[in-house]
């Protein structure tokens, strides 16, 4: 046995931990959990959990349905909303098949083994995601329009509806389980909440998303309130995104940084974005996964809906903040367009993959979004060189069904069950009639 599983044993001693919950996601990043007692942990450690994996979307099919839950001693941790006394602690997991191989469909292995191809390079892989959600006064009914808590708005600092008590308790909880935050802050729609995330290599920061999102929940749920990372629930506000900062370390030293070099951006960096405004079409049903997300990259608020690079510019997709003097280390490239509805690893595998190409391949990076790209016309847009981003799910699938990229990356299993799930829920919403459409043909036609 491992120190780290030996610590793990130790602790659910010393902590009077009567429940360990198993955690891993499905494809589409859902959560989920099986509660074991403390005297079972030992042969977890060494064996796994079996379940039954055609339960689970996108894991196996009923004739290849065994599987096996192995924890991740490193992720242990006491979940505080469950209380002291007696304690209830969680740990990721990997799984495994019954051979012992790693499973194809697990979101987790598919960002484990794509950060070990930007190992093999030399690459240590970041993330930093600025995580935006709504917070409501109750969970709405069906057909019944959600209550924001508050009518506040971007940074404004207010008591009304309980926003910053409510991130405060959030943050609290987040810190007493190891994920450090950087940043809280009401956002531009009312009831809208942004809480920023410390930086962390990628595997760690989407198991720490996993967790927020269980958090954030939790703590809406205990004061009465509901918590949606839903896209785009409101026409007339923003909707709610991840923009995320990435870097790539060699060692101690941002690959990203070159000094003296233009926003001080080396060509690493350069062709890393490349990699990214070249295949972000490919990747955008991942990071943008729902039909709802697509409201949100249509409906302005900030939202990137072409595809372009700038620096310091907010209407462009991938955006290269101002460069901090003297702290090399904060070089980074930033990308707009992806929702906190989706699933991070598989997300985040994306972005790395997509950022390797263009630096395996030399892509040169195109001339930057100097204009508000927004306030450009189509010609205008067209002649820059500027394609919009797919504009909905339906058209999203078609690139990514063709994609050699994303089809590698995330392996034949993850890939095809991906595409088949999206399918199904655009042709469920396809067959929609909106409430859109009755109000505005029902008088008329």
């Amino acid at each position: 046995m491992g120190k780290q599983e030996a610590f793990v044993l130790r602790a659910l001693e010393e902590r009077d931990v009567r429940f360990v919950r198993l955690w891993f996601t499905d494809v589409l990043g859902s959560l989920k959990s099986v509660a074991i007692a403390p005297a079972e942990l030992e042969g977890a450690f060494s064996e796994g959990i079996g379940f039954d994996g055609s339960a689970i979307e996108g894991f196996a099919r009923v004739h290849e349905a065994d599987m096996l839950a192995k924890p991740d001693p490193s992720t242990f941790q006491i979940l505080p909303w469950r209380g002291e006394t007696p304690a209830t602690a969680r740990m990721f997991c990997d799984i495994h098949m019954p051979d012992g191989n790693p499973s194809f469909a697990d979101p987790r292995h598919v960002l484990k083994r794509t950060m070990k191809k930007a190992a093999d390079a030399g690459f240590t892989y970041y993330t930093h995601p600025e995580i935006e959600f709504f917070l409501f006064k109750g969970k709405p009914g069906l057909g019944e329009r959600p209550v924001p808590v508050d009518d506040s708005g971007y940074f404004d600092h207010t008591a009304q509806g309980g926003g910053q008590d409510f991130r405060r308790e959030v943050i609290t909880m987040l810190e007493s389980m190891g994920i450090s935050v950087e940043f809280s802050h009401h956002e531009g729609g009312p009831g809208q909440q942004e809480i920023d995330l410390r930086y962390a290599d990628a595997l760690s920061m989407a198991d720490n998303i996993m967790t927020f999102r269980t958090v954030v929940r939790e703590v809406a749920l205990s004061a009465g309130k509901w918590a949606s990372f839903m896209p785009k629930p409101f026409t007339e506000h923003p909707g709610s995104g991840m923009h995320t900062h990435v870097s790539l370390f060699e060692g101690d030293e941002n690959a990203f940084y070159e000094a003296g070099a233009q926003y001080q951006l080396s060509q690493t960096g350069r062709r890393f974005i490349a990699g990214i405004l070249h295949h972000t079409p490919e990747i955008t049903a991942v990071t943008n996964q729902w039909v709802n997300s697509y409201k949100r990259l249509a409906g302005g608020g900030e939202a990137p809906n072409y595809v372009c690079w700038g620096h310091n510019n907010r209407s462009a997709l991938v955006r290269v903040p101002m460069y901090k003097p003297h702290k090399s280390g904060s070089a980074r490239v930033e990308h707009r367009g992806i929702d906190a509805a989706c699933n991070p690893y598989l997300a985040f595998a994306l972005l790395l993959a997509a950022g390797l190409k263009g630096i395996e391949e030399g892509y040169e990076l195109p001339a930057e979004a100097e204009d508000d790209v927004w306030s450009l016309n189509e010609r205008e847009r067209k002649v820059m060189g500027i394609a919009p981003l797919p504009r909905n799910l339906d058209e999203a699938i078609r690139i990514m069904e063709n994609s050699e990229l994303v089809a590698e990356t995330l392996g034949e299993h993850v890939f095809d069950f991906f595409l088949r799930n999206k399918r199904a829920e655009w042709q469920d919403y396809r067959s929609q009639v909106t409430q859109f459409e009755i109000d505005r043909l029902m008088p008329v036609v």
